[in-house]
């Protein structure tokens, strides 16, 4: 049994069985993939698949746990990788990143400016999505850490530890009638036609839950996962805006809007940071999460990494 065989299997499984996706995505053909399957069944004395004709049907029983001892194998082949970069590179190399588009914009600047400034030879690699895809990434190994307020703790193969707290506020064009309110409440809201984030970003569960708790149905007149996307058409005039308070920065480029604080309505949300449970963590991954949050340090990630702390309270 070799490597390329853990690799084909784990893909067949990531692409729902189906073979020609998963020989796409490792750049070789669907036969190699299927002959190298069917020789590490062969080895092992048992069927990873159960199938009708050529076409792959399901996991079998043992199949499964052949799965979680090639998921082992293969965590640690890339732990030794990031091992041997980090003591061979001295330092350099690249950090991969999965966040979504509110902190990427928002928030990561400063903390990867500073990380380059420590580490000048890291380059920094970006990866955009939903929390959900946030999470996928992670775990898939595409990126070694991740941010993101929703999902992230939902996630088993995940560990997670709270970064920072944020609320959402409302933005609205200065002569708003509502912009002479100093405490916004959820009927006035209600009452307003409401530009805010899709469902999946952003905290948009609280905003929710805070109408159906009253009984209140808001008039969602648009809906995106962008900030500066929702600033745009509150300036155009099509509604209220609700957004992050990281987007609503104090450096002369929202002095056109009125600014009110909703933390009372929908309280506060918790970013979370996420590291693949188990993963091995080079020097520069450590010191950036300690640049995201005095509230993360080297040792508080360890320990959480070996499975002595999964969380901690803010």
């Amino acid at each position: 049994m070799n490597l390329h065989q853990f690799r084909f299997v784990q893909e067949a499984v990531r692409r729902n069985l189906n073979l020609t996706e998963a020989a796409k995505a490792l750049h070789t053909s669907q036969p190699g993939v299927s002959k190298a399957i069917i020789e590490l069944e062969e080895e092992l004395g048992v069927e990873i698949f159960a199938r009708h004709g050529k076409r792959l049907k399901r996991v079998t029983e043992p199949g499964q746990h052949v799965l979680k001892s090639i998921e082992l194998i293969m965590r640690e082949v890339g732990n030794l990788k990031r091992i041997g970069e980090q003591f061979s590179a001295q330092d350099s190399g690249t950090l991969s990143i999965a966040t979504t588009h509110t902190q990427a914009r928002y928030v990561l600047p400063v903390p990867v400016a500073k990380l380059r400034e420590a580490y000048p030879k890291v380059n920094v690699s970006l990866h955009q999505g939903s929390p959900d895809q946030v999470a996928r990434m992670v775990i898939d190994e595409v990126a070694e850490i991740g941010i993101a307020t929703e999902s992230l703790s939902d996630y088993q193969e995940l560990v997670t530890l709270p970064c920072y707290e944020w609320q959402h506020v409302l933005v609205l064009p200065l002569n708003h009638p509502l912009a002479k309110t100093e405490r916004i409440h959820l009927e006035e809201l209600a009452a307003e036609p409401i530009i805010t984030y899709h469902p999946s970003f952003t905290g948009r569960t609280r905003i929710d839950a805070a109408f159906a708790h009253k009984k209140l149905t808001p008039r969602i007149a648009l809906e995106a996962i962008d900030s500066d996307v929702i600033k745009t058409y509150v300036r155009l005039g099509l509604g209220i805006g609700i957004v992050a308070e990281m987007a609503v920065r104090d450096d002369g480029s929202n002095s056109d809007l009125a600014v009110r604080p909703l933390g009372h309505l929908f309280g506060p949300n918790l970013a979370r940071v996420a590291f693949k449970r188990s993963a091995y963590l080079r020097n520069f991954v450590y010191k950036f999460a300690e640049l995201l949050s005095d509230r993360l340090d080297r040792n508080l990630i360890a320990k959480a990494m070996t499975g002595h702390a999964s969380d901690y309270e803010m």
